[in-house]
């Protein structure tokens, strides 16, 4: 237990530091005079979290996995007090390029220890744990983060920084659990290490990673665009001959996927990272957006999506661990992720109760819960206990490839439809009477907290006019409505595209394959040749 707080500790930061970001960096981007540049502080760190995430997977299974861990905390502990004594925003993306290097090892390197020094019977309870942190720490992070950057100062020093000092003591804490208690035996395997395999997966991720997150600033059709395109492309193709031609030193060794748990359970773990990360990323925006809530008050709602994920990874971990079964779970988790996706993009509106998003994020979590911590297990069943790294790693790294995905391009889908609904629903209000009223009263115009509202009118919804909308919630209640319909509508439509890609996500997991997960180190995975 012990070691297991250690652990816990690991994933808590990794997944924080996901999040943290995104409720803060307006302030320091500002406070750090780089608003044009806030987006890489983003970028740098998911593209280093994700490109290491199957290299420490591999390393560890060569090295063991206690050095592979403590280097990670190590590095992460460097990039925070780096990322927390920035004094420019080229500084931070370095800095956060940092921190994901540490978290790729964070993130994948607790469940690969768990599972080498936990009996499956006792496996999936433990597991469960990590997927609980996992989820609360996600969801925790941007109300950390605008927690921190509302205030002046903390002890003396810029509010803001304390999203990345606060990192500190508890990464200090995860080292000295770890370096003291921690105790595998020591390994080093004889073997090649596939360097063409991670030069050619971090050609392909990192340009791909890229234009997802800053596609929609540039243009999906511009140069830039088409140059990560690209190369995205090229590397995903240098990356199958260098793990054809590697083979067992692959970094992930393609015979893999062709065992039906490893590949379907990886597909599933994708589709799922995107619909999760893309949830995470559209309830939050419904809320502050539609129903005027601020950043902590929207941060503070999503612990209903947390309570979800608790109640779905404990009690799935719990009735694995007891009867070895675990189709079921990611069965009926997507199921439940694609009611609860269709149900959002059936029911958020303007005059929407707020119980209705606080009700389907609970189920929405569920349904994550029963998904994450099974498919976990299905990937390191699947593989012999000496590559119980890199099928864990893969496991983590598909589903941070979703979650990258997800926000990057459900947040485009949202902005590039929000234009047309907006203008659709300013051209309906202009026929009402009772709007034009209000709109045409000299006291509305006067008024300071409309005065953004009016330029908006004057330049159109488009996508620079969408790029601040702070001033939404201080203005004329009946004059916003047309711009809050708009949103919403928007919303809608990204929640349905989700429900459409999670009831295939449930289509596919009925190819899992059927019986109880047995554990490798008892009865060895016969692996085709």
């Amino acid at each position: 237990m012990t070691v297991l707080v250690g652990l816990l500790l690991g994933m808590f930061l990794a997944s924080l530091d996901q999040t943290i970001v995104s409720s803060s960096i307006y302030t320091i981007a500002n406070d750090l005079n780089g608003l044009s540049l806030q987006a890489w502080a983003t970028t740098a760190y998911l593209v280093t979290s994700t490109v290491s995430t199957p290299l420490y997977g591999k390393l560890s299974d060569i090295f063991g996995r206690r050095p592979l861990y403590l280097t990670a905390i190590t590095i992460f502990l460097a990039g925070s007090i780096y990322a927390g004594s920035v004094h420019s925003m080229g500084e931070l993306a370095v800095a956060r390029g940092i921190q994901g290097l540490g978290a790729g090892g964070l993130m994948a390197l607790g469940l690969a220890i768990i599972g080498d020094i936990v009996p499956l019977k006792d496996r999936g309870k433990y597991q469960g744990y990590f997927m609980s942190v996992f989820g609360v720490s996600s969801v925790l992070g941007p109300v950390v983060g605008g927690f921190f950057a509302g205030s002046g100062e903390i002890l003396g020093i810029t509010g803001w920084r304390w999203v990345f000092l606060v990192n500190i003591p508890i990464a200090l804490a995860a080292l000295a659990v770890v370096w003291i208690f921690l105790h595998l035996p020591a390994k080093h395997v004889r073997q090649k290490i596939d360097y063409y395999g991670a030069a050619a997966i971090t050609l392909a991720l990192v340009p791909l990673l890229i234009v997802a997150e800053q596609g929609r600033i540039w243009g999906w059709t511009s140069f830039e665009s088409f140059l990560c395109y690209g190369l995205g492309v090229a590397g995903i193709v240098l990356f199958l001959l260098a793990e054809k031609r590697a083979g067992d030193s692959a970094l992930i060794p393609l015979r893999f996927f062709r065992i039906p748990a490893f590949g379907i359970s990886a597909l599933l773990n994708f589709i799922i990272g995107i619909g999760m990360f893309g949830a995470i990323a559209m309830i939050p925006m419904y809320l502050q957006l539609v129903k005027g809530l601020t950043p902590t008050e929207a941060g503070l709602l999503m612990i209903t999506f947390t309570v979800g994920i608790l109640i779905g990874s404990i009690s799935s971990g719990q009735a694995i661990s007891r009867t070895g079964i675990y189709r079921i779970f990611p069965i009926l988790g997507t199921f439940v992720l694609a009611v609860s996706s269709l149900a959002m993009g059936l029911s958020l509106g303007v005059d929407t109760s707020l119980l209705v998003p606080g009700g389907v994020t609970v189920a929405f979590g569920l349904g994550l819960g029963f998904c994450m911590q099974p498919l976990t297990l299905s990937m390191q069943m699947a593989v012999p206990p000496k590559d119980m790294g890199v099928g864990t790693s893969t496991a983590a790294f598909f589903r941070s490839m979703g979650g990258t995905v997800g926000t990057a391009v459900f947040i485009s889908m949202l902005f590039a439809n929000a234009a047309d609904k907006i203008g659709s629903a300013m051209t309906a209000a202009a026929k009402d009477p009772a709007y034009l009223a209000v709109l045409k009263d000299p006291a509305v115009a006067k008024d300071p907290a409309n005065a953004k509202l009016f330029d908006f009118f004057k330049n159109g919804a488009n996508q620079d006019s969408l790029n601040d909308t702070s001033w939404l919630h201080h203005a004329n209640e009946t004059l916003t409505r047309p711009i809050r319909e708009g949103f919403a509508e928007s919303i809608d439509i990204v929640m349905l595209t989700a429900a459409v890609l999670v009831a295939a996500a449930f289509a596919i997991s009925f190819l899992l394959p059927k019986g109880r997960l047995v554990d490798s180190r008892e009865m060895p995975a016969a692996l085709p040749e």
